[in-house]
Order: C-alpha cells, then sequence, then structure tokens
C-alpha cells in the first residue's frame, strides 16, 4: 500500500472527519436508549471479491494516491461493534462491500463488468479501538437487479466466527420488495439493519452519514 504524503493527508482527514461526526452528525435522539436488539446474520453473497484490491483501507472513494475520485453520494457509514452484553468490542475487523455507482461488485463475475467504476475501491476494511466504533468513507448504496440498495458487513474476531450482515437505506422503495430483508422474521431486527442516510450539516465538504452499530450474538472469544 502506498504511503504517499497525499494519502497521509487523507488518512488524517478521515480521522478529523470521524472526530466531527461522532460529535455532531450522529447526535440523533434515541440511538443508544433503545432496546438492545441483536442484528441478524445475513448472507455473504456470492460477490465478496475473489481478489482483493491493493488498498483496502476504509476510504473507498480513493485508491492509494490517485487523484480522481469514485462517482457516486458521499456517505460516512459507522457504527459501534457491541456484544451481547452491550460492550464495545476492540480489535475486530470490519470489513466491507459494495457495488459502485453503476451496480457493479470489485468481482470477476459482476454484472455490468465492463461499465464498472475502476476508481471505486469496493471493498475495505477498519479495525476497532477500545470504544468498538469504526468509520468508512464511500458511497451511498445503489440498487441491482433483484436487490434493493446495501451494503455488505463483515465482524471477525480473533478466536470467534465470522460475522457477516447487511446495511440497508431507510426509506427505499426496494426495501418491501427484498426477499433477503423480508426474511428476517422479527421486526426489531429487521428495523435495526435499516438506517437512515442523513445530510452532514456539521462538514463543510457535505456527503450522508449513517450510523449502523452492530449487536453480536454471543459474547466473543478473545
Amino acid at each position: 500500500m502506498s504511503h504517499s504524503p497525499l494519502l497521509n493527508s487523507r488518512r488524517r482527514f478521515l480521522l478529523k472527519t470521524a472526530l466531527g461526526l461522532g460529535t455532531a452528525a450522529f447526535a440523533v435522539p434515541g440511538t443508544f436508549a433503545q432496546e438492545l436488539v441483536r442484528t441478524p446474520a445475513q448472507t455473504e453473497g456470492p460477490f465478496y471479491p475473489d481478489k482483493l484490491p491493493l488498498d483496502t483501507d476504509n476510504d473507498l472513494l480513493i485508491i492509494n494516491d490517485r487523484i480522481t475520485p469514485a462517482v457516486g453520494e458521499v456517505a460516512y457509514l459507522s457504527g459501534r461493534i457491541l456484544n451481547a452484553r452491550g460492550e464495545p468490542v476492540q480489535n475486530a475487523v470490519v470489513e466491507i462491500w459494495q457495488v459502485d455507482n453503476h451496480g457493479a461488485y470489485l468481482h470477476s463475475g459482476t454484472d455490468n463488468a465492463a461499465r464498472r467504476d475502476r476508481n471505486f475501491q469496493g471493498f475495505g476494511r477498519f479495525l476497532t479501538g477500545s470504544t468498538g466504533e469504526y468509520l468508512f468513507r464511500t458511497i451511498k448504496p445503489v440498487a441491482y437487479p433483484g436487490r434493493t440498495p446495501h451494503i455488505h458487513v463483515a465482524v471477525k474476531i480473533k478466536g470467534g466466527e465470522k460475522f457477516t450482515t447487511q446495511c440497508y437505506v431507510k426509506g427505499e422503495p426496494g426495501n418491501e420488495r427484498d426477499g433477503l430483508l423480508r426474511s428476517i422474521r422479527d421486526p426489531r431486527q429487521r428495523a435495526s439493519v435499516i438506517v437512515p442516510f442523513v445530510p452532514v450539516k456539521a462538514l463543510r465538504i457535505g456527503g450522508l452519514a449513517a450510523r449502523f452499530d452492530i449487536v453480536l450474538g454471543a459474547t466473543p472469544l478473545g
């Protein structure tokens, strides 16, 4: 991975963004007041990258030190990884992957491969600290044939099994017709994976912010 001054500057920018989002954009009434609901597991799907990108950091809009960003509506996805008791999980590896603005995955078998945005990283990782917090800069997910917009999220913890789920956009008309989302029978669990993507007024750069806390179904090992 490149360690150019530009890349280091971008990482500092993301850190400052995280601090700003943490104090402003996610001060949503009731975010932590709700009853603790365990996040439902969902299928990994067929498009987990079959070849990981050279850059796997938490900024999916810029690959290494390229200048041209990915196309799409900028979105900051953040949240906390919690165990069954509601305690933050440290040193959890959080991964996300999703289609680009044209509906193409970072996978050799994706539809729309010829139109894939080569500036979109498509996959990212983040290691949680003591608060269990994670942050990604990506794009607001778009639909592709047969699915409502969503982001795949996986959590890996040393000594435990990988947990995989999906994050959906509140207000999307396709949510009511999506078979995987509708397969979550518990209405509280279904609601827990549907989150609002709201404008970030606290940041001059604009963009959307979404808060997706993940409550694991069992106390993780390690």
